[in-house]
Parts: C-alpha cells; structure tokens; sequence
C-alpha cells in the first residue's frame, strides 16, 4: 500500500509517499480501505511544529479519513467486512469527560489517515450516514463534531434562541447548518460579501461585516432586540473574545475553541464586558465517540449534507496542503484515496 509520511516537518513537500505491508488487524481492530480523507487547521500546526501536542516522528498525518471495512480481527463485535466507517479525532475517547490519558491522536501521537489502508481499534471508529458520499463522511470527525459538540455539550439550546458564529470557516459551516437543524436563529460574522451570500443560503439568518462594524457585539444586540446572543461560537479567540463578551445574552454560553495565536498568547477580557453579564465560558476540543454517533443520528434524520469546497487526488496531496492553507477554501478540502 501507498501512505504519505511526514518525513520534513515545515514544509509541505516533506510530506512523502512511501509503500510498505497492507496492516494485519489485530484481535480487535478492523482494517479499513481509506477511501477519502480532509484536512483541518491542525494539520497546519501538525506540519509547522507549533500544535500543542508534539507529532511522532515519521508520522502519516491526518486525523480525518473515512473508509470500507475489508477485514476484523477475530474479537471484533462492532463491526463487519462491507461496513462503511470513519475515524475519531481521540480513538481513546469513547464518552463522558476527556481525560489525560485519552488524549493521543491520529496525525500526531499516532499515525493517521492520509494512508490507502488504516488499521483502527474497533472502539476508535463510527459508522457513517448512508447518505453521504465517501467524501462528505471524511469532512465530519473534528469540524463536524467540534461544531455538534459546541452546541450541545452544555446547556440545552432550545428552539428560538440565537446562535452566532464567527467567520466562514468549515466548523462555522457546519455551526450553521446544526444550529438550524436544532431550531435556532442563526448569525454570521464575515467581510466577504461572497461568502455572506453563500453562508444565508446555507441558512444564516444575519450576517455582521466585522470590518464596517468593528464593535459588532452591538450590532448583534440590536438583531437580538437587545437581548444578545444565546450561545456564541468563538472561533477566534484572542481577536474577538472582547467583543463575543459584548455580544452575548445575559446568560449567554461562549464557546472559546481558540485560546492563543501567533500574534496573542492568550485571551483578555475587560472588565466592562464580562462584568456586563453571567455569561458562561466554556472550552470545547472537538470531542468523544458518543458525541460523533449522536451527531451522526441527527445528520442521517435531516440528510444533512457537509460542504465540500473541493476534491483533490490522492497524488496531490501537497496542492491540496497549499490550497487549504491559502484560506481561500469554502467549506472542507478533501483528499480522493481510492
């Protein structure tokens, strides 16, 4: 079989291809024909060497990737040669809180998926919806479950209320599309007329140009008839935690996903606006197995499609690195395996 290798790291042509021995599976692992796999904003990190966990060395990257079951161990239960499956961002992680000791995973303390064949515990995957193509299926283990998680991993959002989202990224997308799906109003910060059209008719509600209204948080308290936004997607952190502050309800829930980047090692509130409000912060990291499957459930019931900026072959793998880092991409980047 053929599998990419991150040999070089801080540079996407030290990503290599190299053939070696189709995996045995263990007694309890299944072996799954990698059919399609994506890339995430870790993955960048992964390759410039500033993600908070360190990579293996020779490691084959990402955490993403779905595929055909072809062979099980012979203590495998959960599932069967034909199955069609997609990896978990934490194997280990299978429900209830994370902790120190489930924190490994695929593309970086373990080997991933940019790979024609994965050898995976039968514990560390999930089936994937019927209706969903190859690629699609590859776009859902960290974007799809981070933004499923976030929105449901505290207190229940009931129909009505108002959900914002910071920016156009694929997480945000997928914010979007289950943010509407659980009954919520929904909007959206971009500068990118675009993009703004592109994201309502993904189902937005509002969009907020961020650059003409750079103290936005009112502007979304004035679309929420000064009520504020009842949970908040923040997806920036440093750059917008002030004015995510500013615009959440009075007991809004922030959602921080970022807490640190090159131009700001962390996060700063004023006084003003945190006092302003009982707002609840809470820090969310893509999530366990049972958060996957409940998502699943509620993808397969609305046929619930994720959107796929584009599709590169499996001998473009260093294109598809450069194009999803450009930033120009709307929706996921997914590499075509077989």
């Amino acid at each position: 079989m053929r599998a990419y290798h991150l040999e070089t790291p801080g540079t996407v042509d030290g990503i290599v291809p190299r053939e070696s021995p189709v995996p045995e599976p263990g007694p309890r692992d299944v072996l799954v024909r990698v059919r399609a796999v994506s890339l995430n904003k870790r993955d960048l990190l992964i390759l410039r060497g500033t993600y908070p966990l360190k990579a293996v060395p020779d490691v084959i990257p990402l955490s993403d990737g779905a595929g055909e079951v072809v062979a099980v161990g012979a203590e495998v239960t959960r599932f069967a040669v034909g199955d069609r499956v997609a990896s978990t961002y934490f194997p280990n992680w299978t429900d209830g809180r994370i902790t120190p000791d489930r924190f490994d995973q695929p593309g970086a303390t373990l080997d991933g998926m940019l790979t024609e064949y994965a050898c995976l515990g039968q514990d560390s995957v999930v089936r994937v919806p019927g209706h969903l193509t190859w690629e699609e299926a590859a776009c859902l283990p960290c974007a799809g479950v981070t933004a499923w998680h976030s929105l449901t991993g505290g207190e229940p959002l009931t129909p009505g209320q108002t959900v914002l989202t910071l920016g156009t990224g694929a997480l945000s997308l997928f914010v979007v599309q289950f943010a509407k799906t659980l009954g919520a109003e929904v909007i959206v910060t971009t500068s990118d007329r675009a993009r703004a059209d592109r994201v309502k008719a993904l189902g937005a509600d509002h969009v907020v140009d961020y650059v003409e209204h750079p103290e936005w948080g009112r502007v979304i308290r004035e679309l929420t008839g000064g009520r504020g936004a009842d949970l908040i997607v923040e997806t920036n952190g440093p750059d917008t935690i002030e004015q995510s502050m500013r615009a959440a309800a009075l007991y809004g829930q922030v959602v921080l996903l970022i807490t640190g980047n090159e131009r700001r090692p962390g996060i700063e509130i004023s006084n003003t606006a945190y006092a302003s409000s009982l707002a609840t912060i809470r820090r969310v990291f893509v999530g366990s197995r049972a958060h996957f499957e409940t998502m699943n459930r509620a993808l397969e019931l609305h046929g619930t499609r994720p959107v796929v900026d584009r599709v590169l072959g499996f001998d473009e793998v260093g294109e598809a690195f450069r194009h999803y880092g450009s930033g120009a991409a709307f929706g996921k980047v997914v590499i075509r395996v077989s």
